[in-house]
């Protein structure tokens, strides 16, 4: 008899937690919608945000999930001004995706100022669990050290590295962490050259490249940038002395460039398509509405982690930002696309990263069969080491 107030106490605080929370709780998915990343995130990134807001509205009815989104143009200051607007005036509790280092770490300052989540999905500066962690942040999918780690591991013995890469944070940060990685494991660099996010024409950088002896030649870049720029190299010939590893290379750009071009390219991603069941099955989910297109490592990453970011805000019963962190914190977080996921202090979502190798045309069996899968690296290898990372939120000796 005594479990019935028991069990009735349990009921009326999670009515009371969810009063705490607004309806509709909104979301908002901000990235580039038509520019160069616009395929990687785009509008593929807010069909997954709404599966995620489906999926989690079926296992509590009892909020509203509303998915806003904006197009922030690679500007630092317009993704900002939209995140604010969204925060001050719409009631947005939550920010997605992000995609752009430079307009991701300025939207990091906007969200912790106001006491928001900021779900950093697809951010690459690792500086964003550096020197700009934050308590409100929580950086999903990848990001600069984690490729420079496994494009060191993969090819340190392969000859020297010259980088070809964008000139902003992001470049930066790509080629800065995979020199380090080199470093540490005995590796070699033997130059780099930086060009303008919207290059179009490669052809003195890949000169420089080739020029310099180097025996891969890695892209510190993305996107359209990066499509240009391996598709160059292939047809200058450059793939006959140098072996080509794209530091942030996602499934999209691999098939614009084709098989043919892009043949032999080692690449890092932390999902593929047609990696397992559970990836499948996703991926059937998501070109219902995306027809003739399968999730890129960023979309997964905005579907993953808006959920687990709806789970937790459920568990803290509150949208302030500091305690939804919290809350994902406190367990590992059993994802159906990217396995075992542990949110750490410093705001580094850790799960396993992937090493794959772009399939020959006579192995390629239809438009998005593209990798084989090279090797795995565990959560605890992939990416790096808290102690590391100089944020202030963590100790010397945290783990």
């Amino acid at each position: 008899m005594r479990l019935i107030p028991v069990l009735l106490a349990a009921a009326l605080a999670s009515q009371a937690a969810w009063a705490q929370l607004p309806s509709p709780l909104k979301i908002g998915v901000l990235n580039d919608q038509s520019g160069p990343f616009g395929d990687q995130s785009g509008r593929g990134s807010v069909v997954a945000a709404q599966l995620a807001a489906e999926d989690f509205m079926r296992e509590a009815p009892e909020v509203r999930v509303e998915i806003v989104y904006g197009d922030h143009q690679n500007k630092p200051d317009i993704g900002s001004g939209i995140v604010r607007s969204w925060v001050d005036r719409e009631g947005v509790a939550a920010v997605a995706d992000a995609v752009n280092s430079s307009v991701g770490l300025a939207v990091n300052d906007v969200l912790r100022e106001r006491h928001r989540t900021f779900i950093a999905t697809n951010v690459g500066t690792s500086d964003l669990t550096g020197k700009f962690c934050a308590p409100t942040t929580v950086q999903w999918t990848f990001d600069t050290w984690a490729f420079g780690n496994s494009a060191a591991r993969a090819l340190k013995d392969v000859g020297p590295f010259y980088f070809v890469g964008f000139d902003y944070a992001l470049g930066a940060a790509l080629e800065r962490d995979t020199t380090a990685a080199l470093a540490s494991l005995g590796g070699k660099v033997a130059g780099s050259v930086k060009h303008p996010l919207g290059t179009t024409d490669f052809s003195s950088y890949l000169l420089q490249a080739q020029s310099s002896g180097a025996k891969v030649i890695a892209f510190a870049s993305t996107g359209l940038d990066f499509i240009n720029a391996a598709k160059q190299a292939a047809e200058f010939g450059v793939t006959r002395t140098a072996t080509l590893a794209g530091l942030f290379t996602q499934i999209t750009d691999v098939e614009a460039l084709g098989t043919e071009a892009a043949q032999g390219l080692l690449l890092t991603e932390a999902f593929y398509w047609d990696l397992n069941d559970a990836t499948r099955a996703f991926t059937r989910r998501f070109a219902e509405r995306m027809p003739g297109r399968v999730p890129t490592e960023n979309q997964a990453g905005v579907y993953s982690s808006v959920l687990a970011y709806l789970r937790a805000a459920k568990l803290a019963g509150t949208i302030e930002g500091e305690r939804v962190v919290d809350a994902m914190r406190r367990a590992p977080i059993e994802d159906p696309l990217f396995g075992t996921v542990t949110v750490r202090p410093d705001g580094r979502a850790i799960h396993a990263m992937y090493v794959f190798r772009v399939k020959t045309p006579a192995q390629s069996a239809s438009r998005w069969d593209l990798y084989t899968l090279v090797s795995t690296i565990p959560a605890e290898l992939a990416f790096r080491p808290m102690e590391q990372g100089g944020c202030p939120m963590v100790g010397p000796g945290a783990k």
